[in-house]
């Protein structure tokens, strides 16, 4: 099981070359990072988290710009997008994005995607929130298309487009692995549809934090849509940094953990980052 990291890329969060290569030394797999591109002053949707949402989510950096200067200060620390709201972004541009952080870090790009639980955000965006998950699909075939082909085109229901152009392609081939956030069953149903993995959030959703069940879950779900469970990874965000729930996720076969870091600078990550890196040895 592979460990990793997560953080908002805020502008006082610890610097991303930083991070990036503090994770590398401790061997870390991966590091992600979360999107917001605003957060409407007039809000009713709730955060998922609680009552009071954190700053950082009015605070975001872009993170496909953060990730591109982690990966240059890296030689083997793989990059990724935890989440990035594609319901709100056009699919060419992204695809763009997507393949120039793959290239840029030789092949290093994980890319974490997801529709939002922020309706005004994306409905600022121009986005129904009652047809995101129907958009995001399409918004990711599209984009599988153009990572595909020179000459791609897609017609859909809410994306269109004739044959285009867009060179180069990723490195990685057919694409940087997609893995599809969100909460069971709708999360996973969308991962085992289009995506490489699976990225539920420790604690939410009917399994709770219960990774044998998480594993299961995914396991039933392969199996109705035709699939074998290694193409779909699962991989726990803001896994608890505890033992014991390390030990069960290694056991129940879970692909990643990835720890939830503050938004903070260097002098408070590091240190966490040391006691994170413990945790692993002799499992």
């Amino acid at each position: 099981m592979h460990l990793a990291a997560c953080i908002f890329p805020t502008a006082y969060s610890i610097r991303p070359g930083d991070l990036a290569t503090a994770l590398e030394e401790r061997g870390f797999e991966s590091l992600w990072v979360a999107e917001h591109s605003h957060i409407p002053v007039e809000r009713v949707s709730p955060w998922p988290g609680g009552p009071d949402m954190p700053q950082m989510y009015y605070d975001t950096l872009d993170p496909f710009s953060w990730l591109a200067v982690a990966a240059a200060a890296t030689t083997r620390l793989k990059v990724g997008t935890g989440i990035c709201l594609v319901v709100e972004r056009d699919p060419i541009h992204t695809a763009k994005e997507v393949t120039s952080v793959d290239v840029l870090s030789g092949g290093r790009f994980l890319f974490g995607v997801g529709a939002g639980w922020n309706l005004e955000e994306m409905a600022n965006h121009g986005t129904d929130p009652s047809r995101r998950f129907g958009l995001l699909r399409e918004r990711i075939e599209a984009m599988k298309a153009i990572w595909a082909a020179d000459g791609a085109e897609y017609h859909g229901t809410r994306v269109d487009f004739d044959p285009i152009h867009q060179n180069p392609k990723p490195v990685q081939v057919p694409h940087p692995p997609i893995h599809v956030g969100g909460v069971f069953p709708g999360g996973l149903e969308r991962a085992v549809r289009y995506g490489n993995g699976w990225i539920p959030i420790a604690g939410r959703g009917e399994a709770g934090f219960d990774p044998a069940a998480v594993v299961a879950q995914r396991n039933e779900a392969c199996e109705r849509a035709g699939r074998d469970p290694a193409e779909v990874e699962v991989s726990i965000y803001y896994a608890p940094p505890e033992r014991a729930a390390l030990e069960a996720m290694a056991e129940a076969g879970i692909t990643r953990a990835l720890f939830g870091l503050p938004p903070a600078g260097a002098d408070e990550v590091l240190p966490l980052l040391d006691q994170l890196a413990e945790l692993e040895q002799g499992i």
